[in-house]
């Protein structure tokens, strides 16, 4: 059986998937990739299924060895990729297209223009299933493997793959697909359909700074602290892209780990069409909040819905024409 051999685990690097539907209630975190269209993406161009498990990397990429030929793609944010084979020859790997490697070492480096980046390899990685998903609960620490981030010695399996890869060198198209291909993944402003709270409207009249202490739970701002009082709230029930706001008035927006309820004021919810992008922001990124209504928020989500299958069509015709 063909396997990923952790030789250095990056920054951060964990096992992700589509998330876990339907467990909610009793606590446990959907979770799964920040961007799933990325991770999507990135399966459909190896030849996977959709629901594929991936890596995602964030910050700085691991060195990851294997001893059979294997296709791969990264998408993403763009990230620095390199192809050791057993002749010492270092070549380099290209992001948003499909890669047919030979046994060998793949190093993953810094990532550019943002903050996490998605590998698919063909046949997926197959962990076991926990809950009915293979992507890492950090906070429940479970899934993907032993519920953490990799580390070196770690051994990922992969299912098979449909079609076998033969590779003497590395081999890639020169053709290539980027989701939101135009769009600064830092851009600053994010929407967001506000909530009755007094403070809903005024979230949208500062200036904010992603804190260092952010993660894949949520995203904290540092900024001129809003003006609230101290609450006292029953806890209700939150999701990712809700925007709580703790004592100190800085907000804070809920991503895929999210934990299921809380007691702070929820002061909107960030579109999701826009929650991709907040997964690419780095600490002291700056970020305006705009707020819009329901029904533009329908919009632009079917907008990046209609990006992401013009993206998989294109895939498939330029894999088709061989160019």
């Amino acid at each position: 059986m063909t396997a990923l051999r952790v030789i250095a685990p990056g920054a951060s690097t964990t096992v992700q998937g589509p998330g876990r539907d339907g467990w909610r209630h009793l606590g446990v975190a959907r979770g799964g990739a920040l961007d799933s269209a990325q991770a999507v993406l990135a399966n459909h161009l190896v030849g996977n299924a959709q629901g594929a498990a991936v890596l995602e990397i964030a910050m700085r990429g691991p060195t990851l060895a294997f001893n059979a030929a294997l296709r791969i793609a990264l998408c993403g944010a763009g990230i620095d990729a390199w192809f050791e084979g057993n002749d010492g020859m270092r070549h380099a790997v290209p992001n948003g297209r499909p890669v047919a490697l030979p046994a060998g070492t793949l190093v993953l480096g810094a990532i550019r223009r943002g903050l996490r980046a998605w590998l698919a390899v063909g046949g997926g990685i197959d962990v076991p299933c926990v809950l009915g998903s293979r992507c890492t609960d950090l906070r429940g620490g479970f899934g993907g493997v032993e519920g953490r981030a990799l580390q070196a010695g770690d051994a990922l399996p992969l299912g098979p793959h449909a079609t076998p890869v033969v590779a003497a060198m590395p081999e890639a198209p020169r053709w290539w697909i980027a989701l939101d291909q135009g769009v600064d993944q830092n851009a600053c402003l994010v929407r967001y359909v506000p909530s009755s709270h007094a403070l809903a409207i005024p979230l949208g009249q500062g200036i904010w700074r992603v804190d260092p202490r952010s993660d894949r739970q949520g995203l904290r701002f540092h900024g001129d602290a809003l003006p609230c009082e101290a609450e006292t709230l029953l806890s209700a029930p939150v999701a990712p892209g809700t925007i709580q706001l703790p004592p100190d008035g800085r907000p804070i927006v809920l991503l895929a780990d999210a934990q299921t309820v809380g007691g702070y004021p929820r002061l909107g919810h960030v579109i999701a069409a826009d929650l991709p992008r907040m997964a690419q922001m780095r600490a002291g990124d700056v970020v305006r909040f705009e707020p819009v209504d329901s029904i533009a928020a329908e919009r632009l989500r079917r907008q990046r819905n209609a990006a992401l299958a013009r993206a998989l069509l294109a895939a498939d015709a330029r894999r088709a024409t061989r160019y």
